[in-house]
Formats: C-alpha cells, structure tokens, sequence
C-alpha cells in the first residue's frame, strides 16, 4: 500500500509525525510532500528535524498569497505530483488551504482521498478553515474523527457510512515528546528568565484575529493586561501586522520548535490562543487555556472546564482565573491512533 500524505502548516506536520512513524512500523510505502504554505524555517523545518519525520519526496515551495491564489497554485502543482506516485490514499490533515488543495487534486486524479481530523466543526462560516474542513469532508472518501463528537458531526451531513473513530494523533506525539523532555525544562525557563506557574505562554495568528487592526490591538492590549508575564511567540503572520506587539505584560518571541514548546506549555500557568493544535495541547497537559475566539471545534476542552473563551477584553480576567478541577477524562484518545489510522486505510483500500 502507498500513501501519500500532503503537508504545508505547523500543526499537520505534528500530525505527520505519529502517521510517518506508523507507517514505516507497518512497511507501508509513504510518501510526503510538503506544499510550503509554511516556508519559515521554524514553521516548517525545525519541526521535521525535532519530530524525527523523514525529509519531504516533494517540496512544492508554494509559499504565501490570498487563500485564493495559494490554492490555486497547490492545486496546479499537485496533479502532476500525484499522477506520478499513483497512490492508494491520498491523505490530508486538518483545515488548511494545503488540506483542501490535496482533496481537490486528488478527487480530479480519480485516487482514494482520506481525511485525518474529519468532522471538527466551529459553525463559525467566516472561517476559512471551516470552508476548508467542510469541503474536504464531502469530497474524500475516507474521514478519520479524531473525535465521537466529530463523527456526530458526520453523521448528521449524512456521512456516517465513510466515517472511522480514530483519535488525536496529536495527542500521540504530544505525549512522547512530552516524556522525552520532561529534564530540559530548567533550562529552558533560566532562557526565557520565567519560573514555573507564573507566566502564559501566548500565540495569536488567525486571521480573523490579525485582519483587522482595531481587533488585533484590542488583542494586544488584552494580552498586555495579564498581571503575569506573557511570553508571546510571534507568528510571521502577527508581526507582518507591523503592529506594537510588545505591550505591558507581553514579552515578544520567535516561534518555538515543538519540544521546547511542549516544554514550555508544560511549565505554564496558562495559555492564551487562537490555535486549535494548542487548545488540546495545553488540555493534555492540564495547563488551562484562554482561547480568542468566539467559538471552539474542540468543545471537550471547555466541557470540562479547561478551555474559556474570551473577547479581548475579556483576555486578562481570563488569563487569571482559578484553575479548574481535575480530570481524569481523555477525549482525545489513548495515543494510538496513527496506529488506528494506517489500520483504517489498509483495511479500505
């Protein structure tokens, strides 16, 4: 069996992880190819060297521009890549332009499409990412839910006949990453002059949030509000805003590579975001999170009193709450699910 997986943002190459592992335990013939919607080092590179994924087969180098343009131009560039490996699966992570672009190449190539982390819904159609996960939903054959609630999701546009409950690979790499720098986080609070429990970590890229200038220094005056140190890892998206990032509480960073931001996390008082990846990262490692928006896909992180969501100026009370009650809950599965995943495509193919 060959698949082929097709990759271009920071969280679907931590989903890549797991699923590169997976495979090559199975024999499966994987091939990668890396669109480049993210094409700065530490968004992109970093992350393979850190997560031991191998070096992409196709590095298409599409770079950024409207969702229009950037689609366009990956959709343009993955037939001729696709026609070439003839897979068994084409497999698609997530709710990016580079997701939609593969489903779209692969259902005009006539090959089996696969949808991993199928079924999250924001109902929020100002989204692009909502777009993007919706269509590609009705257009792959095979949905992977991370989730129950996603596969209701499914089930109630009438998809529930291609749909199999895998789990979070995130949450698979998270906790091996987890284990293997549990030593290092001394260090790495001495880097960044922090102690333990008295600082949030902060990322804000979406662009419902950085859009819209008026929004995005309301944010930053939220963020800055905090009575803690907030130490904020500053996406190319955010600094392209040209806006004042470093306000108050605010401490302004490069982007982390994922063990040291799993080690960070880890050692926080909070998170505050507008990251769905994060969301469930912080909730994995029982560090409560304030999301920026007005809505989440993963409603479990709020279920169970982990996740809140906030308006700007809602940031610093937010950011401050008490922590929330224990629990034992893990609605994001048991870290197996790549395992799950390679088991589905294999036994549909």
């Amino acid at each position: 069996m060959r698949i082929l997986s097709v990759v271009g943002a920071r969280p679907q190459f931590v989903k890549l992880a797991p699923v590169a592992a997976a495979c090559t335990a199975a024999g499966v013939d994987h091939v990668i190819v890396h669109t480049g919607q993210h094409y700065d080092e530490l968004l992109s590179d970093v992350f393979f060297s850190t997560l031991h994924i191998p070096a992409p087969d196709v590095q298409l180098g599409i770079g950024s521009g409207s969702h229009a343009a950037q689609t366009g131009a990956m959709l343009t560039a993955l037939e001729p890549v696709l026609l070439e490996h003839s897979p068994d699966w084409v497999l698609v992570y997530g709710d990016t332009n580079s997701t939609l672009a593969a489903a779209l190449a692969g259902v005009k190539a006539h090959l089996p499409v696969a949808h991993l982390e199928a079924g999250l819904r924001s109902f929020n159609r100002r989204m692009p990412e909502e777009h993007n996960r919706v269509l590609t939903d009705h257009a792959a054959d095979l949905l992977l839910a991370p989730t129950q609630v996603a596969a209701e999701h499914l089930a109630r546009e009438g998809l529930a006949e291609r749909t199999h409950v895998v789990g979070d690979v995130m949450t698979d790499v998270l906790h091996q990453v987890a284990a293997s720098v549990a030593g290092s986080a001394p260090e790495l609070l001495r880097r960044f002059d922090v102690r333990a429990g008295e600082f949030s970590v902060a990322t804000i890229h979406r662009a419902e949030n950085t859009d819209d200038r008026d929004r995005l220094d309301a944010i930053l005056d939220g963020l800055g509000a905090v009575d803690h140190p907030v130490l904020l890892l500053a996406h190319p998206r955010l600094r392209a805003t040209g806006a004042d990032l470093a306000r108050g509480a605010v401490r302004v960073l490069d982007p982390l590579g994922y063990p040291d931001l799993v080690t960070l996390i880890s050692q926080a008082r909070g998170v505050i975001t507008d990251s769905g990846g994060l969301q469930k990262e912080a909730f994995e490692l029982r560090v409560p999170c304030t999301t920026v928006r007005s809505e989440t896909e993963w409603v479990e992180t709020v279920e169970l009193g982990w996740n809140q969501l906030a308006e700007p100026g809602q940031i610093a009370a937010a950011a401050t709450r008490p922590r929330p009650g224990a629990t034992s809950d893990t609605p994001y599965g048991d870290g197996h699910a790549a395992e799950r995943t390679v088991r589905a495509l294999a036994s549909v193919s």
